[in-house]
Order: structure tokens, then sequence, then C-alpha cells
């Protein structure tokens, strides 16, 4: 007999009470991200959350859901084991601009090109707040931390143009200023059927005084939007230095589980004990 679950709602996805500093811009990205789920009537035994390490990446303690909370920048190899594991889960990533574009950029780009069916929504607030404010990968130049007292030598990384130029199907940056949009483009992120970056321009209000709120609201440009081609996508991003808001890009290709035709082995393997017959005959194809 079959249970019929009430429609999800806001409550259904409130975990501890985080411990982020007042204003910090993951509360409104946490806030978004459970709108989000409600809104496409998702509800929380559907969900996995995986993160790594940072600010950003405690979201699962506080959100009500599956949860695995990995190592520094290895949140997307677990994500994608947990996909093939459990196909029928809806799977999300939360981390930071220096847990997925430091130490994780390597697993950031290879987990683009194979277009695994997950979401990832990298919290960007360009400096390590977690550990007290050095510079990050996406730090902008000549910017002042603890770790660069005369000024960032380097020059940022563009996540949204790696994403692009190494086959993402979907790419969007949003703003924690702006929950409206911001839950919008996660929605159609966890609706697409594929690999789906949001990178979210997300303040820090206690280390980063350069790359604020004011300031994104003065310099972002708007994407109403999908851009028709990747090089298009890219030229706009390049041409506002980043600083865009709204879906970039979309594109409908089959995922990395479908094009491997195996989600109803892996439901086997992951609901337990197989009968003989079965066991034999995922041998035989390995054989």
């Amino acid at each position: 007999m079959s249970v019929e679950l009430k429609k999800p709602t806001l409550k259904d996805y409130k975990g501890d009470q985080p411990t982020w500093c007042p204003g910090c811009g993951h509360f409104s990205v946490m806030a978004g991200l459970q709108r989000a789920l409600v809104n496409l009537g998702l509800h929380p035994h559907e969900v996995i959350i995986v993160s790594g390490i940072g600010c950003s990446s405690k979201l699962p303690e506080y959100t009500r859901a599956y949860g695995f909370h990995t190592i520094h920048g290895r949140a997307l190899p677990v994500a994608q084991g947990a996909k093939l594991a459990a196909p029928e889960m809806h799977v999300i990533v939360t981390g930071g601009d220096g847990d997925g574009y430091g130490i994780g950029a390597g697993h950031f780009v290879h987990a683009v090109r194979r277009n695994m069916d997950i979401t990832y929504l990298v919290m960007d607030n360009s400096i390590y707040g977690l550990t007290k404010g050095q510079t990050s990968p996406t730090s902008p130049h000549n910017f002042v931390s603890k770790t660069t007292v005369k000024g960032n030598k380097e020059y940022p990384m563009d996540g949204l143009s790696i994403a692009l130029a190494n086959g993402a199907t979907f790419v969007a940056q949003a703003f924690s200023g702006d929950v409206k949009r911001m839950t919008e483009i996660i929605e159609a992120a966890i609706k697409h059927k594929g690999f789906s970056l949001v990178n979210v321009l997300s303040p820090c209000v206690t280390y980063n005084k350069v790359n604020t709120y004011d300031f994104y609201r003065e310099h972002l440009v708007d994407v109403p939007e999908p851009l028709p081609t990747r090089e298009e996508a890219i030229r706009v991003v390049k041409e506002h230095g980043g600083h865009v808001h709204g879906i970039l890009y979309v594109e409908k290709r089959p995922d990395f589980q479908t094009l491997l035709g195996i989600d109803w082995k892996m439901r086997d393997i992951a609901a337990g004990p197989m009968d003989e017959a079965t066991i034999r005959e995922i041998e035989a194809e390995f054989m």
C-alpha cells in the first residue's frame, strides 16, 4: 500500500542553527536552495547534499536531507559516486571558491566534461573565510589580504568560462542579494538533466570589504536569457569581467549515467543482496 506524502514545506528542510557571521551571503543561498526544493515538490528523503570544507560547506548541517560532509576539494567525486549508486536521488553539491576552484579544481573540470546529473552550487566570496581571510582563487588582482599584504599578484580564476570551455551543459551565475532570482536559477539547475553549475556571488561581510553587496548591485550585468553558443557566453563573461547575473548557457545532451546505461544495475546493487542470475548477468558483461 503506497502512502501519499504531503507537499514539502520549508519547515521540512530546517536543520541545525547556522553559525555563519550575521549578514553572510550563505544564509540567502541556503534559503534559495530550500525554497527551490520545496517549489519543485521534492522531499528531504529525495535529496542528497554533499559538501567539502569551508564556510559554505557547512550547509548540509543546516538543511535536513541526506548529507555528506567530505574533505577539502573532494565533494564532486563523492557526489558522482552517490548519483551512480542512487540515480533516482537529486544530488546537490555545495562548496566555496576555495574548495571548488582551488584544491578541487581538477575534480571540477572532469565532473564538468563528464556531465553527471548533479547540481553544483559554488558560493563564491573571493576569500578564504573559514580560515580567517586569505586570498582565494577568485580574489581580484591587487586584492589585499593576510596572505597578499602588498596586493594579489595573481589574476582570478574564471570558473564560468572554465565550465563553458569544458562542456558544461548548464552554466549560471546568481547573486545572494537577489533571493528571488537566485531561487529561480537554482530551480532550473536542479531540473536540468546533466551537470549544472551555479556560481553564486555570496559576499563575506567579515573578511572581504571589496566584493560587497553594494559592489555587486552596482556592477552586475543582467543576462535575461541563455546565450546561443558557448563562445558567446564566454565572450559576455569576459566582456563584463565576470560580473554577470543569470543563466548563461543551456544545452540538452545525454548525461553520463544515461550514456553508461547502468541505472538499473546501480539500483539493484544499492538495494542490497541480488539473486544469482542478476549477479551472473553483471559479471558476464565485464568478462
